[in-house]
């Protein structure tokens, strides 16, 4: 692992009860990370413990081939932090002693077999800096332990992990095909555990879950909805959402589970059991919707290393910090992007004020963040900018921001005329009231022509006053140097403004 690569990297192995996995993270110039291997083995480590609770020979065989091959793989890479852990199965394993050894003598690596509590910690600590969800109750099922937590601002209150999972569950069924009778076996089996924590009952707040069933599940979900965005971290559902889901794996045959669209070939007989798991625990919490986080304890691992320095290991903003990712990733100008801010809040505090419009002050949050990345685009061609900048707005995970929230601000963000904003808007459009549109629509026009002051990314306009003339709106600009580029891309721009707020927006460009 001495070799270099271009970047700064950072690779977790996770050795778990139903699969085993490489994961390598490049380290951005924003002290983000971003995955650039993925690598799994589907090992089921947890058929491999025989009745006295010993890893067998043929188990042993497996996680030390996977591991092996894992190893090759990190031979060019020069990692700034490596770990190797593992959860239940070896947890459970009671020669889990010879097992460290034998990776230790092998490949030089000092496996660490994680506590309960440090597991259900991970998987917390990964959602906390991944979303800007407050309060929540979080579920992560594995092969061998579920864990559950509770966190309130954002702080850790309680936290649990069960020793059965997807693969325990499995081995609990009947062998018949008879899935309503295996149902009512795991709710039998479950409702029990989870009730017997007084923190998990009557919540009425999010539940996120983590893992690969619950990201399987979320893929049905789109899959069966045609959803027309990209991306599961922070993907919503409700209670019926999943009992439809329930209840169309119930009806189809092995073969056709294996087969089936959003479902991974490993999971299909473990994926029933899973489902029902989460229902259970969604009626327990009385949760108020089903979120999935792609995060969970690996991110949580890089997240205890990379914010080391942080009270908590918590950033300060999730938003915040993804947003200045988009500007280092697509060079955006911060300087520029700090002057339009400026401008487009006298902007939006005036018509406001005036009640022009029916903006509200609690739009501004959506604006401002469009503000830092709008039309990011043009890095990578600029004559179909507005299509590229939509594109890449809804199509790559935002941490902190709900999808709903994504697309908002990449139609505001986007922005070039009306005919474009009804493009990309129609897949979404019972996403969005009427309302919502024409809200949006104006706030991205309001941004362009707000861009448009400053088109030569030179802060020659300082500042402008506004008056209100009835059926015209003064606008007199205060300009330094040359403005002449300035000049001709606000008259060009200015007709969008004068459509949505049905006035004539006459401009005054004084020098100063």
């Amino acid at each position: 692992m001495s070799k270099t690569n271009q970047g700064e990297h950072v690779a977790i192995i996770d050795i778990g009860s139903n699969t085993i996995r490489l994961v390598i993270y490049q380290i951005g110039k924003s002290r983000r990370f971003y995955e650039v291997e993925n690598i799994k083995t589907a090992a089921r480590l947890r058929n491999h413990l025989d009745k006295q609770s010993f890893l067998t020979e043929p188990g042993i065989d497996m996680l030390m081939t996977t591991l092996q091959e894992f190893a090759e793989v990190l031979i060019p890479y020069s990692l700034k932090h490596f770990a190797c852990v593992a959860t239940a199965t070896i947890r459970q394993a009671k020669n889990q002693h010879e097992l460290i050894s034998l990776i230790k003598k092998e490949l030089n690596w000092d496996m660490r077999i994680l506590t309960e509590e440090e597991e259900a910690y991970y998987g917390y600590l990964a959602i906390a800096n991944s979303t800007s969800i407050d309060e929540g109750i979080t579920v992560d099922m594995g092969g061998g332990s579920t864990e559950v937590t509770y966190f309130k601002n954002r702080q850790l209150i309680a936290a649990h992990s069960f020793s059965f999972g997807t693969l325990t569950l499995a081995s609990l069924l009947d062998q018949s095909p008879d899935q309503t009778k295996n149902l009512q076996l795991i709710q039998e089996f479950i409702k029990p555990h989870f009730e017997s924590l007084p923190w998990l009952r009557g919540r009425h707040i999010p539940l996120i879950a983590i893992g690969g069933s619950a990201r399987n599940l979320a893929q049905l979900d789109q899959s069966i909805k045609a959803y027309p965005m990209a991306g599961l971290h922070q993907y919503q559902m409700d209670k019926s959402d999943i009992e439809h889901i329930l209840t169309y794996l119930m009806t189809l045959p092995a073969s056709k589970l294996t087969k089936l669209e959003g479902l991974s070939s490993d999971r299909s007989d473990i994926i029933i059991p899973a489902i029902k798991t989460f229902l259970i625990l969604f009626q327990t919490c009385a949760a108020n919707r089903f979120i999935l986080s792609q995060k969970g304890l690996r991110e949580g691992i890089t997240y205890q290393w990379l914010l080391k320095d942080q009270p908590n290991h918590l950033l300060p903003s999730v938003v915040e910090k993804s947003i200045e990712e988009l500007v280092h990733d697509f060079d955006l100008s911060i300087n520029q992007i700090e002057h339009i801010h400026v401008l487009t809040k006298k902007w939006f505090d005036w018509l406001v004020k005036k009640e022009l419009t029916p903006l509200e002050q609690a739009d501004w949050l959506l604006l401002k963040r469009a503000a830092y990345i709008f039309n990011l685009g043009k890095y990578i061609d600029r004559e179909s900018s507005a299509q590229h900048s939509f594109y890449l707005i809804t199509n790559r995970t935002i941490d902190g921001l709900t999808h709903l929230e994504r697309l908002k601000i990449a139609l505001i963000a986007s922005f070039k005329n009306k005919t474009l904003f009804r493009q990309f808007s129609r897949p979404y459009q019972n996403w969005l009231t009427a309302h919502e549109r024409k809200k949006l629509r104006f706030l991205g026009a309001l941004l362009h022509f707000t861009y448009c002051l400053d088109a030569t990314k030179r802060q020659v306009i300082t500042d402008f006053k506004l008056a209100d003339q009835g059926s015209v709106i003064q606008m007199t600009l205060y300009c330094r140097k040359n403005f002449n580029a300035e000049v001709y891309n606000c008259e060009k721009q200015k007709k969008h403004i004068e459509r949505e707020l049905n006035k004539e927006l006459i401009l005054n460009f004084q020098p100063i």
